[in-house]
């Protein structure tokens, strides 16, 4: 462990810069728990950048952290890249421009040309930018939906999406060498775009990338003369710009965006964890429909990457889940297509592993190839990449993860809520004019495919003596592992770090050949399944569970045995 009161010392001495921190030092000053928590490491840099509580110390986001992981990066991209050139975006949490500008700072004095957003944008069009201006790199300073304590700083390659673990590896080795006080170069912004190193993305950019997302309609006039209601909500983030227009765009004229979550706010005063994946995040938009009801309720995310919806159903709003609004959209997408006789041969649709088998059926049903991914949705852009190299993007249905991720078309390579939300939109407005709400269509895809109730259990292990404790449990796991979850034997185990599936019926292994990854697979017997997994960005254990039943009923009551068992073998 670092000397964390020498460090702390230090800090009290040199971090003057954000007038913030000292205030912050001074408040701390003698509390050993405390102290503990902000120096006991450095904020780990992974294939997501760096993601941590706002604040002072070696282990929070700072300005002082975000310009040693930028400093490491500049060495990386002048090392691997001739005229390296960047592109940086951010969101509304709280700092996000002012880290976002720091790190232009970096880069500029190290010579990288950068292009950085005048405004904060949603993810997808940092994704887009990269690839529009031929960049070596990207940044987005965001923290997705965590919380508004949180920030953090995504780096991404050439292609558009997040950084792979090559890449991500020797930046880390570069950051490592950086002193954080006295090993950073640095300018003055103002100085630095009067000399042409840091340069603004202009109007241009969002017409294109407007542009490139209404190429993934299938049914381009359905709103028009649908008379589809829309309330939605951009959660105080990057969303409220892009989804309005995108939607008026398509025809959408029945917009009602809720007020006090229209403006971008950090703080998220109405919404303390801003996650389309949870029913507080509509509590306003609800409130709202009892004065202007709607067919549809839409939420994006602070930084617009994830989208969630309600609909209506007999008076009711009712929250679909990430895995149902990706099945909704995997149906309606291959039934229009074909319809149409616009199926791409060998089309292709893209899933985590984590995201229900529902999908799988349904894409095997138009005759689609399923490519089952590891959580993260570079490995989709990745995939989306390598289809482009040889020619057969045009392959790529859709990109989704159950935590309400989706793509389609190639303008980006990571998940886009603006492109979701239009064809959300789109597919409401063409089942209503069938008279079919959104419920209802979902409820005739469990019954022509089966019911299949996935959910999510999240175990939270803040500060260090939690890590650790995530360390042993995994490690339990792997010494000792289960061999039934609610009265379903365990018929195989397939861990990704070992990169080793053991069928326990036949007891035969086999090689799996996605990358190494941390997490521990459980298929049961009847096809429902038990997957769990570090987050990569928070410090929790995700057990995502499926229950692969006859009808709903008793798909609640496995799902409610899937989490008792759980719980208690976790020890939570």
């Amino acid at each position: 462990m670092q000397d964390i009161h020498a460090l702390y010392d230090l800090w009290c001495k040199k971090a003057t810069a954000d007038k913030d921190l000292l205030p912050e030092l001074q408040e701390i000053e003698g509390k050993e728990e405390e102290i503990l928590d902000r120096f006991y490491k450095n904020l780990e840099f992974g294939t997501a950048g760096l993601r941590g509580v706002i604040g002072a110390g070696t282990n929070r986001m700072n300005i002082y952290t975000v310009n040693q992981a930028t400093q490491g990066l500049a060495d990386y991209l002048n090392e691997d890249f001739e005229n390296p050139s960047i592109a940086i975006a951010y969101d509304s949490r709280i700092k996000s421009d002012v880290f976002a500008r720091s790190a232009a700072c970096v880069l500029a004095a190290n010579g990288v040309k950068v292009h950085i957003y005048q405004e904060l944008v949603p993810t997808p069009m940092l994704s887009f930018a990269v690839r529009q201006l031929h960049c070596s790199s990207g940044i987005i300073i965001t923290a997705s939906h965590n919380p508004s304590k949180y920030n953090g700083y995504k780096c991404y390659d050439p292609n558009g999406y997040q950084m792979t673990d090559a890449a991500a590896a020797k930046t880390y080795d570069y950051i490592q060498k950086v002193d954080m006080f006295d090993g950073v170069k640095t300018m003055d912004f103002d100085k630095a775009v009067e000399e042409g190193l840091i340069s603004f993305i202009g109007d241009d950019m969002f017409e294109a990338f407007y542009a490139e997302v209404l190429k993934a309609q299938v049914n381009p006039s359905v709103a028009e003369d649908s008379q589809l209601s829309v309330i939605y909500t951009p959660l105080n983030g990057a969303g409220n710009k892009p989804v309005r227009e995108i939607l008026k765009r398509i025809g959408v004229k029945d917009v009602t965006v809720v007020p006090q979550q229209e403006m971008p706010d950090g703080n998220f005063p109405t919404c303390p964890y801003p996650n389309p994946e949870i029913r507080e995040a509509f509590n306003c938009a609800i409130e709202l429909s009892k004065t202007k009801q709607a067919d549809l309720l839409l939420a994006t995310d602070p930084d617009s990457d994830r989208v969630g919806i309600a609909v209506l159903d007999d008076g009711e709003y009712k929250l679909m889940s990430g895995n149902e609004t990706g099945a909704m959209l995997c149906e309606y997408l291959l039934s229009t297509l074909q319809e149409q006789g616009k199926l791409p041969k060998n089309p292709i649709v893209v899933k985590t592993i984590v995201t229900s088998p529902l999908i799988a059926k349904i894409a095997a049903s138009y005759g689609a190839e399923i490519k089952d991914l590891l959580t993260g949705f570079k490995y989709i852009g990745e995939l989306v990449t390598n289809l482009e190299k040889v020619g057969e993007e045009d392959r790529f249905v859709l990109g989704m993860e159950e935590s309400y991720g989706y793509l389609r078309g190639i303008h980006a390579r990571d998940k886009d809520a603006v492109v979701a939300s239009m064809l959300i939109c789109e597919m409401a407005a063409h089942y209503k004019k069938k008279g079919i709400s959104l419920y209802d269509f979902m409820q005739s895809i469990y019954k022509k495919y089966g019911m299949y109730l996935s959910s999510l259990l999240n175990f939270g292990f803040e500060g260090a003596a939690g890590m650790q404790k995530m360390v042993d449990l995994m490690d339990m796991l792997r010494k000792n592992p289960p061999k039934s979850f609610a009265g379903k034997k365990v018929v195989g185990v397939a861990d990704y770090k070992l990169q080793v599936y053991k069928d326990l019926e036949s007891g035969k292994e086999e090689k799996l050949t996605l990358p190494a990854s941390n997490v521990l697979a459980y298929p049961l017997e009847g096809d429902s399944k038990v997957i769990v997994r570090p987050s990569g960005t928070e410090p929790k254990i995700k057990v995502y569970l499926t229950a692969a039943e006859a009808d709903l009923e008793t798909a609640k009551a496995t799902t409610e045995k899937l989490t008792a068992d759980v719980k208690a073998l976790l020890g939570v």
